[in-house]
């Protein structure tokens, strides 16, 4: 046994993944720890931050597409690290801001940066791991995005109140580089091409690897990524756990300060509760969807049932949510919803690698547009629900109705194993 784990180089890759996608979402919702800060700063009103949010969310909807397209042409050894570089300065330069339309600049500029991640993992999951893999690969790659918040809701909250918004900026800059870096040096877009994997290894990733294609690989066929049923229920579901987790992430540290009257550090502190449960639940459904894939060979079992039964009760805990007053109910409530609602993220990505293959990384690039859409729509939505009733009820009803709509679609609509061909 210990002579095989030795062999397994492809987890070393699949925890450089894991590490750059904790640095992604540290970086991307850093700025609201800053809510406060910028508001007696600047004098911004709760929809003019929300503007601010929202223009990464345009950013990464321009780029996400070409960046998947960009990931299948130029792979990821190349684009990802080159994507890593350009959003840590954008985030260095956020500490030099000004003003409502230079954060707002800033804000666009990361989303465009950030773009071609998500298809970069998809891409790098399925040439470095087996079908039976790839959702566990998956779940232990993503819970990096509930884990970033454990981990960056502190440390975030603490260099804002000790050293200022600015400094705090800069300081987490750095390790996005660093990162791109020791991709460049460790991985290899064909595991046959690594030096560091050994020949047992590269063995058992050639015996999956007959149906990828080499370097006449045939054009991507965008008919079939945008008309098959599966993935457009994939993506439209995809589009409310977007709007979940840009909502989380970027209004949560708000409606603790405002609502319940947290501190900033307290907040820091109480919101490594609901993500750590969106550690574990995530992390699960990884192991859940392969579990039931390997048993019953069927996507439908193993990802879209996964997926619609998570968000339906990721919705019901949402609407009892936003109902409640007391921090108790509402750590609690927030929890079992963020954790049904993270858990089918594994299963998302997995029908696209499913469906799509070879072109996966082209087919999540569509998939994560949906997400960057959500990245828009919540933070507009939201500023102004709380402008206009001046608490988060409004707010978190709308959430709870995004996601029973995606519940609905996965059930009627979501078949990955049904044969489709484009008209």
């Amino acid at each position: 046994m210990a002579k095989k784990r030795k062999l397994q180089y492809r987890w070393v890759i699949v925890c450089l993944i894991f590490f750059i996608t904790l640095v992604n979402f540290v970086d991307r919702s850093a700025i609201s720890f800053v809510i406060g800060p910028l508001k007696d700063e600047f004098h911004f009103t709760d929809t003019q931050f929300g503007m601010i949010l929202a223009a990464f969310g345009v950013g990464y909807a321009l780029l996400t597409s070409l960046g998947g397209w960009m990931i299948d042409i130029w792979k990821p050894r190349r684009v990802w690290p080159i994507a890593a570089i350009a959003w840590s300065i954008c985030i260095a330069l956020l500490g030099l801001a000004t003003g409502l339309w230079v954060f707002i600049g800033l804000r666009f500029l990361l989303g465009v940066t950030e773009g071609p991640h998500f298809p970069a993992i998809s891409r790098s999951i399925y040439d470095w791991l087996s079908p039976k893999e790839r959702a566990r690969a998956l779940s232990l790659s993503l819970v990096a995005i509930p884990l970033s918040a454990v981990v960056g809701a502190p440390i975030t909250s603490y260099l804002v109140a000790d050293f200022g918004w600015r400094s705090m900026f800069v300081i987490i800059s750095a390790a996005g580089i660093i990162w791109a870096i020791a991709w460049y040096f460790m991985f290899r877009d064909r595991p046959e091409d690594c030096p560091y994997v050994k020949e047992e290894e590269k063995k058992h990733l050639a015996s999956f690897k007959k149906e990828t294609p080499s370097e006449g690989s045939p054009p991507i066929d965008w008919r079939f990524i945008l008309t098959h049923p599966a993935l457009i229920a994939n993506n439209i579901a995809y589009f409310a756990f977007g709007y979940m987790l840009f909502f989380a992430t970027l209004w949560l540290p708000g409606y603790f300060l405002t609502q319940h009257g947290l501190d900033l550090k307290s907040v820091g502190w109480y919101l490594t509760i609901p993500w750590m449960v969106g550690c574990v639940f995530l992390k699960a459904g990884g192991f859940l969807s392969d579990w039931l894939y390997n048993k019953t060979g069927s996507s439908r079992f193993g990802r879209s049932h996964i997926i619609w039964s998570s968000q339906l009760l990721a919705t019901i805990f949402f609407v009892l949510l936003s109902f409640t007053t007391t921090l108790g109910l509402s750590i609690f409530y927030l929890s079992l919803g963020l954790g049904f609602g993270l858990l089918p993220q594994p299963a998302f990505f997995s029908t696209n690698i499913d469906v799509c293959k070879e072109r996966s990384g082209s087919s999540q690039g569509i998939t994560s547009s949906c997400l960057s859409l959500g990245g828009i729509v919540a933070p507009l939505l939201t500023g102004w629900l709380i402008d206009l009733t001046g608490n988060y009820q409004a707010a978190f009803l709308l959430l709870a109705g995004f996601t029973g709509v995606a519940v609905i679609t996965v059930i009627l609509f979501h078949h990955p194993d049904r044969e489709f061909s484009p008209a």
